[in-house]
Formats: C-alpha cells, sequence, structure tokens
C-alpha cells in the first residue's frame, strides 16, 4: 500500500489531539464558542439569527431566479441573431450556386467540347470557374451520363445515368436541385442543369453547392447547430453523428453518464427551469428559424453553462457576503482568547509531529535516490551489452555482401590465370582490393551509425549513388535471371548525403527485391529516381510482396529463412535515411509486389550555396 504524503497526513491529522496535550481543552472552548448562541444567548439573539440565515436563504434563491430569467432571454436573443446570420449565409451560398448551372449551359465552348468530343482542356476550364464561384465542385456528364471533365480529376470516367441529378436534369429545361447522402457520410448538395443545342440533348452540367464549410464554421462554435429537410431530416450539423436522423432521433443521442453525473443533472433541473433539450449531456436553450428554401428549418442549441456562470458569480458575491457578515457575528460573541490559546497549542503539536513526518520522509527518499543510482548504473551496463551485441551482428549482415562479391572475383581470376590472361585477371584483383577498401568503409560508417554523425556529408549525385550500388550487386546480378530496368532523369540529381552509406541503403533495397523475386516466374526490379520538390528514388519488384509492414523496419524482424538473414538490412537503411533527413517507406502495389521509396530533401542552387 503506498504511504500518504506526510504533509497531507500532518494536514488530514491537524484535529487529531497530541498525546498528553491540551487538544481536549482547546476542542471544547471552540465548540463553546460556537454553540454558546443556544446555551448562554438569549432567546431574541438566536431569533435574530435564525432570521438573518432564513433571509440570505430567501434573498439568495430570489435572486437566482431573476438572474436566471434575465441572462436566459439575453442568450436567446442573441441564438436569434446568430440564427439569422447563419440562415443569410446559407441562402447566399445556395443562390449564388443555382446561377452557375446556367451559364455553364450556355458556354460555347463546354458546348463545342461535347459535340466534338474533345475534353483535353475542359476539365481545366472548370477548376477555373470553380476557383471564380466558390462551388464544393462542378462535373461535366455526358448524354450517357458519363463524367467527362470535373474539377476532381478522379471522378472522370463514371457513370451517373441512375444518379437522380442526372434523371431529372434530363427530364427538365430548368436547374434542378438534389440533395443525395454521400458513401463516405453526410450530404451531396447539387445543382444540375441540361446542356442542350437546337432541342438535343448533349450532356448535363453538375455543381456542388459549397455548405460543408458551413459544418465546419459550426463546429468551432460552442452551439450545436443543425440544419433540417422539410422531412425534418438533418442534412448539415455541427454533430456528425445527426446527419441522416430526424431531430428527435438526433436528439435521443446522450452519451452513457455515471451516477455522479445524473444525480448533477437531477439537482440542477430541479433548481433551474427545465432546459429545452440535452446535447453532450448539457442542458441547452433551442432555438430555430425558418430557412427560405424548400421548407428547410436551422435549429441551435445554446449550453446553459454560460448563462449558469454568470448567475454563480453574482450569487457567491452574494453568498460571500453573508457568510462574512455571519462569520463576523460569531467572532464577536466567541471567547476570542481562549480559542487562540488553544489552536496555538494544537498546532504547536501539530508542527512537531509534522516535523517527525518529514524527517522519516528525507531518509525514505535519500534511500530511494541511492537506489536509483545503482539501477542507472546497471541499466547503462545493460545499453552497453545489447549495443555490443547489435554492432557485432550489423557488422556480420554489411559484409556478407562484399565477401560474396569477393569469392567470385577469385574465381574468376583463378580461372584467368589457368588460361594465361594475366591482364583480365589483375582487372579482378583490383575489383577485390576496392571491395576490401569499402569493407573497411563500411565499418567505419556502422561506428558513425552508432554516433549518429553527419559529418562526412557533401553534395552527392543519386544517379551515380545508383550506378555504384549496381556495380557492387554485378555479381550477384549476373547469378540471377532478374530483369533490372533503370528510369534515370538527364540531369544530375544531386542531394547532401554520404555517399558510401547511400550506396549501402541501394544496395540492401535491390538484395531484398532480389530475394523476394526468386520464386517469380518473370523476376523484374524496376528503379526509378525522379527529381520534384524531393528526391524520390523507387526501388519495385514483382516478387510476393510484404505480410507486415507495421514490423518491416524493426531491427531482427525477418521473413527470410535461419541463415539467410538477421533482419538488419531494412533497419540499418531506415536509420541512414533519417540521418540524411528523408525518409524510407515501403507499400504494396496492387499488380503484385512491393515498391520501396527513399525520399531525400534536394539540394538546389540556392541550398548549395548556402553550404
Amino acid at each position: 500500500m503506498k504511504e500518504p504524503d506526510p504533509a497531507v497526513a500532518a494536514v488530514a491529522g491537524a484535529g487529531t489531539p497530541a498525546p498528553g496535550g491540551p487538544a481536549p481543552e482547546a476542542d471544547d472552548s471552540l465548540a463553546a464558542g460556537l454553540l454558546g448562541l443556544g446555551i448562554r444567548s438569549p432567546w431574541w439573539l438566536r431569533a435574530a439569527v435564525i432570521v438573518f440565515i432564513a433571509g440570505a436563504v430567501a434573498m439568495i434563491w430570489t435572486t437566482n431566479a431573476w438572474l436566471t430569467e434575465r441572462f436566459s432571454e439575453t442568450t436567446r436573443n442573441r441564438a436569434e441573431v446568430r440564427l439569422a446570420l447563419y440562415t443569410g449565409n446559407v441562402i447566399s451560398e445556395l443562390q449564388r450556386t443555382s446561377i452557375v448551372p446556367q451559364l455553364l449551359a450556355r458556354d460555347p465552348a463546354l458546348i463545342s467540347s461535347l459535340e466534338s468530343a474533345g475534353f483535353s482542356v475542359t476539365s481545366q476550364r472548370l477548376i477555373t470557374v470553380q476557383g471564380e464561384v466558390g462551388a464544393a465542385s462542378i462535373d461535366l456528364l455526358d448524354a450517357t451520363g458519363r463524367t467527362v471533365a470535373a474539377t476532381d480529376r478522379t471522378r472522370i470516367g463514371q457513370n451517373h445515368a441512375n444518379d437522380a441529378f442526372f434523371v431529372d436534369a434530363q427530364r427538365s429545361r430548368d436547374t434542378v436541385f438534389t440533395v443525395a447522402e454521400r458513401d463516405s457520410g453526410g450530404f451531396a448538395f447539387t445543382y444540375s442543369r441540361a446542356v442542350r443545342r437546337d432541342n438535343k440533348l448533349l450532356g448535363v452540367i453538375v455543381v456542388a453547392a459549397e455548405l460543408a464549410k458551413f459544418e465546419r464554421a459550426w463546429a468551432g462554435t460552442a452551439d450545436a447547430v443543425a440544419v433540417s429537410d422539410s422531412e425534418g431530416r438533418v442534412i448539415l450539423s455541427s454533430e456528425p453523428r445527426w446527419r441522416g436522423l430526424t431531430m428527435t432521433e438526433a436528439l435521443a443521442l446522450r452519451p452513457p453518464q455515471s451516477a455522479v453525473e445524473r444525480a448533477f443533472r437531477v439537482t440542477s433541473d430541479w433548481a433551474n427551469e427545465p432546459p429545452d433539450a440535452y446535447v453532450r449531456g448539457r442542458a441547452v436553450m433551442r432555438s430555430e428559424a425558418r430557412i427560405p428554401f424548400r421548407g428547410w428549418r436551422l435549429t441551435s442549441f445554446t449550453s446553459y453553462d454560460s448563462i449558469r456562470e454568470q448567475v454563480n458569480a453574482v450569487l457567491a458575491l452574494e453568498i460571500m457576503g453573508f457568510a462574512v457578515l455571519l462569520a463576523l457575528i460569531f467572532y464577536v460573541l466567541s471567547r476570542r482568547a481562549r480559542l487562540q490559546s488553544a489552536l496555538f497549542r494544537q498546532e504547536s503539536a501539530e508542527l512537531r509531529r509534522l516535523n517527525a513526518r518529514l524527517q522519516r520522509a528525507i531518509a525514505e527518499r535519500e534511500k530511494v535516490q541511492k537506489d536509483l543510482a545503482v539501477a542507472e548504473q546497471t541499466l547503462a551496463q545493460s545499453s552497453k551489452l545489447a549495443a555490443l551485441g547489435e554492432m557485432s551482428a550489423a557488422v556480420s549482415h554489411e559484409l556478407n555482401q562484399p565477401l560474396a562479391a569477393m569469392k567470385t572475383y577469385l574465381a574468376g581470376a583463378r580461372l584467368l590465370l589457368q588460361r594465361r590472361r594475366p591482364e583480365e585477371a589483375l582487372s579482378s584483383f583490383q575489383r577485390i582490393d576496392d571491395l576490401i577498401e569499402r569493407m573497411g568503409a563500411i565499418t567505419r560508417q556502422l561506428k558513425s551509425y552508432a554516433r549518429k554523425g553527419g559529418e562526412a556529408f557533401e553534395p552527392v549525385d543519386l544517379r551515380s549513388c545508383v550506378s555504384g550500388a549496381l556495380s557492387m550487386m554485378e555479381p550477384t546480378l549476373r547469378g540471377r535471371a532478374a530483369r533490372i530496368t533503370r528510369a534515370l532523369p538527364r540531369s544530375p540529381v544531386m542531394v547532401m548525403a554520404d555517399r558510401i552509406r547511400l550506396e549501402q541503403v541501394i544496395i540492401n533495397l535491390l538484395r531484398n527485391a532480389l530475394d523476394a523475386t526468386r520464386e517469380a516466374a518473370d523476376p523484374a526490379i524496376e528503379i526509378a529516381l525522379t527529381a520534384g520538390e524531393a528526391a524520390v528514388l523507387a526501388v519495385r519488384d514483382n516478387g510476393h510482396g510484404i505480410t507486415d509492414l507495421d514490423n518491416l523496419f524493426e531491427p531482427f524482424y525477418t521473413t527470410k529463412k535461419p541463415g539467410e538473414g538477421v533482419g538488419l538490412g531494412l533497419a540499418i537503411s531506415s536509420g541512414i535515411v533519417n540521418d540524411l533527413g528523408g525518409r524510407l517507406t515501403a507499400r504494396n502495389v496492387p499488380e503484385g509486389g512491393a515498391v520501396f521509396e527513399v525520399r531525400l530533401p534536394i539540394l538546389t542552387d540556392r541550398v548549395r550555396a548556402a553550404e
């Protein structure tokens, strides 16, 4: 069991008499001072105190009722003003959007694109119109209901032949308004109008009104706001869970309350007038306004909390005044000197007990600090051992590839010497020497990786890093039937990095791609480098894909068989990319296989000048 804080215990035990001390006498004097009104005072004085207390209660009750009514009326007036403002905003947005389909249906450029089926610049024109009128989206449908141009280009090609806004627009020569529930939640408010020429239907222009911005604006206020249609269904609301429900059903959605919250609510309802409704378990004031559009209504729910805060502030001052007067009465009638003497003796005893408890707490804290120091030393030693084990595993993992390449070059050199071709054998020995230098560089970079150092950064061309990594992997790639495809830009792609560490990342990604395509019928690996706001190097394979993306970059996580890998390659690569200020990500592709992307900050001329 946790020992209570000494200071808290001392305060809690302030009323406990010290053993052998005179505290009982102090308690008797205090009780006599407080109860002396009923024992030694005359009856008229007791009656005056009772009348004073009753008058104070009556005055507080009357003040509470009057202030509550006054502040409630003020709050309701403000809510009605806000409702009028919200209603005007909604009507203004609907009216502005309703004009757009009528204008676009007469646009010669849109009519010409529908007749000629040439929509190369139509989407861009719709995007320009959207920016000018502030609509949520604008779509152009042909006579079959297929989207041929849209402000959201991902919607091009979708078929809306059975949607209400398309069917109703075909049947009418005016602009048609439609409210449809979206699959992603909420409602879409669209104006649609048929595009005709010589009474021939060419297509339909669909403009969505941007009413969702009002929901976002309402969500930032203290009030809950909802718009319901003529059927009573909520179509706009600052409470997303209300959409699609009637107002009665929406208000019935209440979070579960604890026993204390239910008791507080019952007490609040008893002390005040019954609220209009409850929203999120809080009593609210309901205000409604009619929107002059298809029978819509706008409803707001204002919390009573602000009213209670204002009323409680006044009541607190009033109660404080009565409490001060009552305290003065008790103070005058009490036996002040005797009470003070008893309190002094009691405080002295409490201070002695508090001093002893503080001394025990200090001793216990010193013991805990010593134990903590020993634990920190043990933890530091364990961390050193863990780092040493991880470094050993990383060194063995990173040196496997150069050693395998050296073995291949040695076998080739031996064969060349047997065939009396010493010049070519010398070339293999030179490559072996380069690999030995690279092994030394790997051990040095693993040390710098452990220190998180970046002092060796310099401008590096990512294209040369890709070429160097492929040259390093040449013996392995020669023994595999994988098809390697490279897509590199012609101009340099410069980044600030350590060339050897960056090549290490690319080699690890290529090695993983080779392992993933080992069982593929037609193994293929694609290396793509693009340069935009950042340099992105993607390594894609057509292997079996990744089964666990969450733990992919964790140390010692591997899907290979025992002896084929220890699961450090991707963990080390992710750390290197993070040190370079970039990010290493992975994902599966629908066609099969996986894609690893290295995203690094590109080195522009301005950054290069600063460096």
